[in-house]
């Protein structure tokens, strides 16, 4: 008799998968049936997104890799991955008791140094005197993301913070009213 899977600290919970099914298991109209269940597929990714491993060791209690790897992209590309980040994000502030949408946030960025290879998203950051990228992030005042960018070291943090905000507030952060930022992104960013 095979034992019973030992759950990970990055498995859903009922409520969270209650909440993600629609959007990360649509029935699917071709093709072969699945072969695992969107569950478990879901909390494959959610594991290597914890634990930051490579596909290839993923433990075999999961699916396999290439599998979740498919699933993996196409719900980065099509925007799911998103979408159900932003529906726990939203869960998680109202169980908290706050409105799903901050009307506050923070923004930072930091520079890390990169390999000796890269294309256009590589540059210097001459105040921190390191090649590489540089990531711009917006959370809310709870800690929890808003929105993330990667750009050149070489770019600002103010020209990069209003890269991000611009992206982020477009259509996502309607109430956002106050952002804090640090000396380096002195001067508006939006009018």
């Amino acid at each position: 008799m095979p034992r019973a899977r030992r759950p990970y600290p990055s498995d859903l919970t009922d409520q969270e998968w209650k909440l993600l099914e629609p959007l990360l298991a649509p029935p699917e109209r071709r093709g072969r049936p699945p072969k695992w269940p969107p569950r478990r597929v879901a909390e494959a990714v959610f594991y290597l997104l914890r634990s930051g491993c490579a596909w290839r060791m993923l433990p075999r209690e999961h699916p396999p890799w290439q599998t979740v790897y498919y699933h993996f992209r196409k719900w980065r590309l099509d925007g799911r991955l998103r979408q159900a980040h932003e529906r726990l994000r939203a869960a998680v502030r109202e169980s908290e008791g706050r409105n799903p949408d901050p009307s506050g946030a923070v923004i930072d960025s930091q520079a890390l140094k990169g390999s000796g290879v890269g294309g256009p998203e590589r540059g210097y950051d001459g105040a921190k005197r390191l090649p590489g990228r540089k990531r711009q992030l917006l959370v809310d005042t709870g800690g929890l993301v808003l929105g993330a960018q990667v750009h050149a070291a070489s770019v600002h943090d103010r020209d990069g913070g209003r890269r991000l905000l611009d992206e982020t507030l477009a259509e996502k952060l309607p109430r956002l009213a106050v952002v804090w930022a640090d000396a380096a992104y002195t001067g508006r960013f939006r009018s």
